[in-house]
């Protein structure tokens, strides 16, 4: 080997190693500097990794994927699309989308469907002090312990109209600037409608009048889509009861849930950091006052409870995944009716869970969510109950 191309190795190692020292197992997201700079680099391409033979490359990330199914073993199938971009292209390949596989491995996951049987069990921490949440991949804190995996956080900011809530892929960085940002949610002054922005474009593509397109120069990083709308019913006689609340999921369709129904995932997060001139963008921008993006969206009402005589409350089966009574808890189910109108949804949809939300503890919440709703969204909904309601209790 020549002294030139010794040097170009030993260059692109000790890159691999400072990216690989950062602490977390981490993927350059799409698009990023990381990741561009590593892509324009030819002497990746003469890694001695890249030289392993398909056929063995792919038989090594199939063992890794099938023997790690928990965090924080699972670490090891993020290190493994960490390699290389061979590496990392053929790991997208082998790892299933949580709606296949049931499991959460990189950041997309988050922002596509659970599986559409056995729920995603995860659990919410509240801190008072600071006014922060954090969504976490387990049963609970005491069965999980350390091997718990922070999957999103947010953090609860005051305004004169209203709360909102920063979504971050981080435990403490809620810079909307940052590519940790991955939404948000906003609420009307009375705490009765709830707003769910993504900072990402729909998985499809709709035309939009010109009204509604937005600049070719607007930076995507500013750019908010709304994609879900939470209703809370005023409680106007103040009647004894848990909250009556309705979501209306606007990127999600209603014919997700109907036979042979199926919902396009996102594969990538589109790169937020450029700014250079595009042409104009066919999506509906939350700030610029668009609502639904599909003609039948999907609308959630959360299950109504029952009267238990000897105990005096209104109870709901949470299969043992909430302990603790509170107005808080819910369970969201497919409404099979809207204004009049049959929506054609199976009896078994009807009565399927798709997100149940309780308390188990003081300032411990479980929350498990299912095909069609992402994490992002379930988390989203789960925060506007966090949110103070007087007129709807």
């Amino acid at each position: 080997m020549s002294l030139k191309n010794i040097v170009r190795e030993f260059r692109v190692k000790n890159k691999c190693k400072a990216i690989g020292r950062r602490g977390r197992s981490h993927i350059a997201p799409e698009g990023s500097s990381v990741s561009s700079s590593l892509s324009t680099n030819e002497g990746l391409n003469q890694s001695i990794w890249v030289d392993l033979p398909p056929e063995l490359l792919l038989d090594i990330i199939h063992r890794i994927e099938s023997g790690q199914t928990l965090w924080p073993a699972r670490r090891d199938v993020v290190a493994c699309a960490s390699v290389c971009r061979s590496w990392r292209e053929m790991t997208k390949e082998v790892v299933k989308v949580p709606e296949v596989s049931g499991l959460l491995t990189f950041p997309i996951s988050l922002r596509q469907p659970g599986p559409r049987d056995d729920p995603i069990q995860c659990f919410i921490k509240r801190e008072r002090a600071t006014g922060i949440y954090r969504l976490y991949l387990g049963l609970s804190p005491a069965l999980s312990g350390d091997k718990s995996k922070l999957l999103l956080s947010a953090k609860r900011v005051r305004r004169a109209t209203g709360a909102e809530f920063v979504v971050s892929l981080s435990g403490n960085d809620f810079s909307r600037s940052s590519s940790n940002y991955i939404g948000k949610l906003r609420s009307n002054f009375l705490g009765t409608k709830f707003t769910v922005y993504e900072n990402q474009p729909p998985p499809f593509n709709r035309k939009l009048p010109p009204s509604m397109q937005v600049s070719p120069w607007v930076s995507s990083s500013s750019s908010s889509y709304n994609i879900a709308s939470i209703l809370y019913e005023l409680n106007v006689l103040r009647t004894r009861g848990p909250r009556r609340m309705q979501c209306i999921m606007h990127s999600i369709p209603i014919s997700a849930i109907q036979e042979g129904g199926k919902i396009q995932s996102p594969t990538d997060f589109i790169n937020q950091g450029k700014k250079k001139k595009k042409p104009l963008m066919d999506f509906c921008s939350g700030n610029l006052g668009g609502e639904s993006v599909v003609k039948e969206p999907l609308i959630l009402k959360n299950k109504s409870p029952r009267w238990h005589e000897q105990l005096q409350c209104w109870c709901l089966n949470f299969k043992g995944r909430v302990t603790v009574a509170s107005v808080k808890n819910f369970q969201l189910v497919a409404a099979a009716a809207e204004a009049g109108k049959n929506m054609n949804i199976p009896e078994e949809e009807q009565e399927r869970v798709i997100l149940q939300f309780g308390k188990i503890g003081k300032d411990i919440f479980t929350m498990d969510y299912r095909y069609p709703i992402s994490a992002f969204q379930a988390f989203a909904i789960c925060l506007s109950s966090f949110d103070t309601k007087p007129v709807c209790e």
